[in-house]
């Protein structure tokens, strides 16, 4: 099918027009001067075609969205969110390279840097699905790289929220990365079908193609939907490749949701033990600290946010198992904002202050306890079945600490989660730790078992006072 020509590029006060970068099925990209600050950016601009009231609200959305995703090192920074003067909306973006996308088609990308470009998108989705909101469309040519080489993940939402007639096209265009679950209708997106999604387009950038795309066969979006609805992927076809990363890729590209990595934070841990096994330092999992997720969701945005689980703690995926739940997120209705009646507050006439304390006291304490009791007893029930590192030891020998310690009885797919004092953390399935370390300084650890999402209790930390060899 010929490709369509790129629109006019819109005039934008603050900007001078370049040239075009690319276009898309939605929007074109345009290569733009910033005057103020003096530097060169990307400018997405909707297509006045498919531009209405819903579309314009619908972009706004994708724009507080990634607004409030970019401060992730590894989510593309958009800068602002306009109209031009003709009505097309604009996203005012970092300017970065589409180069992996043609990489993984031309060249074999090294599996370690394929494994690091794995965690640091990961972590970005992980992230995400931490502030309640969807991708919905990972795959190579939406991971992009920064002027300093570091992978982003671009393009949240606008083109799988878009309805009517092009719908279906937004859909075609990604079906190589798509869960069998969203291509049969039978879910417009989970963390589940995320885990799918990412483990294809990793899967991709090691084989050069997608899973499912056969060298000289029909490889239509008709015969691809087929194979990924009732078919598992072939081999990557590479030395370098460990079966275990193999076995990893096929979890998350399970045809039944249940059975893959129950979050994408599972998925990249998993990731993380390959690279022990390379020999290669495990790349750092970056998330944001739980305060950061807090924001206000509108009803276009709800298009592409996950909704809160019902419950107030999250249940081990062995709880899960038992009851017969295979996603990591429920889909309950989402609460709504409540008015804190601030205004009803200033008119009502005044209460008498101590009673009133008393009661609001004893109520807090109430449901504190009760919370705390609850907490207890969930993490009790969730640990439970997961063993305990005891009796730590450690050895100094020339500028190095090695600890070790007893195999409790881990299952073949646990891993031991060692948290050094300074904040580092590795994963690994041996029962030794080794760190570099000076005279005088005091290094600690503490070691748990991790299974499958979830961990153990931790073990006794374990301190060393390093003197000379």
């Amino acid at each position: 099918m010929a490709r369509r020509l790129p629109s006019p590029p819109p005039i934008l006060p603050g900007f001078s027009y370049l040239h075009v970068l690319g276009s898309g099925g939605f929007a074109d990209v345009f290569l733009y001067e910033q005057n103020m600050p003096r530097r060169q950016v990307a400018v997405k601009v909707m297509l006045r075609e498919i531009v209405n009231d819903q579309v314009r609200q619908m972009f706004q959305a994708e724009a507080n969205l990634m607004a409030r995703l970019s401060a992730h090192p590894a989510i593309l920074t958009v800068y602002e969110a306009s109209v031009s003067a003709d009505g097309r909306p604009y996203l005012v973006m970092e300017l970065c390279s589409p180069s992996l996308a043609a990489r993984y088609r031309t060249e074999s990308i090294p599996v370690a840097e394929v494994l690091r470009v794995a965690i640091k998108i990961g972590s970005a989705i992980e992230t995400a699905h931490r502030a309640g909101v969807l991708h919905r469309d990972i795959k190579p040519s939406n991971i992009l790289t920064t002027a300093y080489g570091h992978p982003v993940l671009s393009d949240f939402g606008i083109a799988s929220t878009l309805v009517g007639a092009r719908q279906e096209e937004s859909v075609g265009l990604s079906i190589p990365w798509s869960a069998p679950e969203v291509l049969l209708d039978e879910v417009p997106g989970s963390v589940a079908s995320e885990v799918w999604s990412l483990g294809a387009t990793v899967y991709s950038l090691l084989a050069g193609k997608s899973p499912f795309e056969l060298e000289g066969a029909d490889n239509s979006a008709s015969e691809l939907m087929s194979r990924i609805t009732r078919a598992k992927p072939q081999s990557i076809g590479r030395p370098d490749v460990p079966a275990s990363l193999e076995k990893i890729l096929r979890r998350s590209m399970s045809r039944d949701p249940a059975l893959r990595q129950a979050s994408v934070l599972e998925f990249v841990r998993e990731l993380q033990v390959v690279e022990s096994e390379l020999g290669v330092p495990q790349t750092t999992v970056e998330l944001a600290r739980d305060d950061w997720a807090l924001g206000t969701i509108s009803d276009f945005e709800e298009r592409t946010q996950l909704r809160p689980v019902a419950s107030a703690l999250p249940m081990s995926r062995s709880q899960r198992r038992r009851r017969g739940q295979g996603t990591a997120v429920s889909e309950a209705p989402a609460s709504r904002p409540v008015s804190s009646g601030a205004s009803d507050a200033r008119s009502a006439p005044p209460q008498p202050r101590s009673l009133t304390w008393l009661l609001v006291t004893s109520a807090g304490l109430a449901i504190a306890l009760g919370v705390a009791a609850l907490a207890v007893l969930v993490s009790a029930l969730g640990d439970s079945d997961i063993p305990t590192v005891r009796d730590v030891q450690a050895t100094q020998s020339a500028g190095t600490v090695e600890f070790s310690w007893a195999d409790p009885g881990i299952e073949p797919q646990d891993r031991y989660q060692i948290q050094v004092r300074d904040g580092s953390e590795s994963f690994q399935t041996a029962t030794q730790f080794v760190i570099a370390a000076s005279p005088g300084e005091t290094v600690c650890i503490t070691v748990r078992v991790y299974r499958q999402g979830a961990t153990g209790p931790s073990s006794a930390e374990k301190c060393v006072d390093v003197v000379d060899g």
